[in-house]
């Protein structure tokens, strides 16, 4: 895991720094910041086309617990790197990505064990109410 977020680091550096040389190149002059503005606005929208299709196709086929799991699961990393950016900052601790692969690990493993008893749930519910839905719950 820890080579593999070196990588995804090393593949946006690489874009990062393509797209300074064509700032420069073009003489475009654009600062840092409305880079940033550009270039994340553009990838927060083209990731609006890309995912709100299959959100939509997700709840039209009743799977809002993996809308719910996607959510929760995005903003699990986004916290477990902040806490570790805040321990580096603060020194109250070391950054270390092996503490956000356990951080991801351990909600993973709970989910897991919720989601065992809530499929034991609706199998007995199916069993006794001769049907259901999982919206109900």
């Amino acid at each position: 895991m820890t080579r593999f977020l070196y990588a995804v680091v090393e593949i946006i550096a690489k874009i990062h720094s393509y797209l300074l040389r064509m700032n420069d190149a073009y003489e475009y002059n654009f600062s840092d910041k409305e880079l940033h503005f550009l270039i994340i606005g553009g990838l927060g929208m083209a990731m609006i086309f890309a995912v709100h299709p299959v959100f939509k196709w997700l709840a039209r086929n009743n799977h809002i617990m993996v809308i719910s799991w996607i959510y929760v699961f995005t903003l699990i990393i986004v916290i477990t790197f902040a806490i570790e950016i805040g321990q580096r900052v603060t020194n109250t601790g070391t950054m270390d990505f092996a503490d956000i692969m356990f951080g991801v690990l351990g909600f993973i493993s709970m989910f897991l064990i919720f989601s065992v008893f809530r499929g034991i749930y609706h199998l007995l519910r199916r069993l006794f109410e001769g049907g259901g839905s999982e919206e109900d719950d």
